[in-house]
């Protein structure tokens, strides 16, 4: 006899994160498989975090009160409904952990992120994944969906990796077919990016009602993924349960003065997001010249589409990429194996990406 788990942990599948390239080629390489920024850090950001080499021998304030007050002034909320995490990931485990029973049901898109379905499993409750159409969470599908027993509805807008989102809108109208007691979490990781009349990151919902909570992060467009930063926006009960259940020094220290500061630093955070206009724009319309599919979503990543073809399919792409030093993602463990996403990378790692496929496309 030995320890067992309870149920659902050995029906999850551990997650990979993006490969880097594995070296040995003539070719410079790039990791263009994680949606990292391609302009990296504010250099505020680097200096704050530098500053707190003095202070590593002290456990870090357990509220996260100046990233809190940071976010709040950022954003115009009340930093008291702000629950700051070790990155976005733990908070969405962590929701899953406080409001998913054994035998309750969780939501979420097809294409969604991988953690809804490894945090539902982790709490023994049941995955279910509703079928997209065009890629994008069909709202009466999601509704339809809902059973006396949906506990929690996973909504990434914009959504990885298909880089489709909701209008505010569709969201505001699967919100209201959902009952009181089912938490509608808004996983906003990709917001910053979009600048769209149509588009609410979830801000505006969770001062309304009771049962929406938001999350963001700092991996993205603040490029301090290696820090691990992300908050929740939540009504004031749900951010007094996170608060009783999260570690009490979740956020160190660095990675506060960091974000702090990248908050702080606009200019930085306007060139990331121009370089990411510009370059998405080039990378869809060079990849589409050569026949292949690239849909033109929004996020700091781009979705590939191959011919299911010996020699011409996903996977013989990818391998040619990385032969090349060139790592993009697979994305078969998201429904979507004739597919690579790649990063919107530097503008060499752009053109390499698309002489690569150029040369793929006349080789295959």
């Amino acid at each position: 006899m030995i320890p067992t788990p309870k149920p659902g942990i050995l029906d999850i599948h551990a997650y990979v994160g993006g490969r880097a390239p594995a070296g040995g080629t003539n070719e410079p390489t790039f990791k263009l498989s994680s949606n990292e920024s391609a302009l990296g850090p504010s250099p505020r950001a680097v200096e704050a975090f530098e500053a707190t080499k003095r202070d590593l021998s002290l456990y870090p304030e357990g509220g996260a009160n100046i990233l809190r007050e940071a976010i709040g002034k950022t954003h115009g909320i009340d930093p008291e409904r702000i629950v700051c995490g070790n990155g976005s990931g733990e908070l969405l485990t962590l929701l899953a952990n406080c409001y998913l029973r054994p035998g309750d049901e969780a939501l979420y898109g097809r294409h969604a992120f991988l953690v809804y379905r490894i945090a539902t499993l982790a709490s023994s409750a049941i995955p279910i994944e509703v079928p997209e159409k065009n890629l994008r969470v069909d709202v009466d599908d999601m509704l339809a969906a809902v059973t006396p027993r949906t506990r929690l509805v996973y909504l990434a807008n914009p959504n990885n990796p298909t880089g489709t989102y909701l209008t505010a809108d569709e969201v505001r109208k699967l919100h209201a077919g959902l009952p009181p007691t089912t938490l509608l979490v808004i996983d906003a990781a990709y917001s910053e990016y979009v600048r769209r009349n149509d588009y609410e990151s979830g801000l505006q919902m969770v001062s309304q009602f009771d049962n929406v909570v938001m999350t963001r992060t700092f991996s993205k467009i603040y490029a301090l993924a290696a820090l691990r930063v992300g908050w929740a926006y939540c009504p004031a009960p749900v951010a007094d349960v996170l608060n009783r259940v999260r570690g009490p020094f979740n956020v160190s220290n660095p990675a506060q003065r960091a974000a702090v500061a990248a908050l702080g630093d606009h200019a930085h955070v306007e060139e990331a997001f121009a370089h990411n206009e510009k370059w998405r724009a080039w990378l869809v319309d060079h990849i589409a010249r050569t026949g292949l599919r690239v849909d033109n979503g929004v996020g700091n990543f781009v979705l590939i589409h191959f011919p299911r073809e010996k020699g011409r399919s996903a996977k013989d792409a990818d391998a040619f990429l990385m032969s090349k030093g060139l790592a993009l993602r697979g994305v078969v463990n998201y429904g979507l194996p004739d597919c690579l996403r790649m990063t919107i990378g530097t503008e060499e790692a752009n053109r390499r990406v698309v002489a690569a496929l150029e040369e793929f496309v006349k080789r295959s």
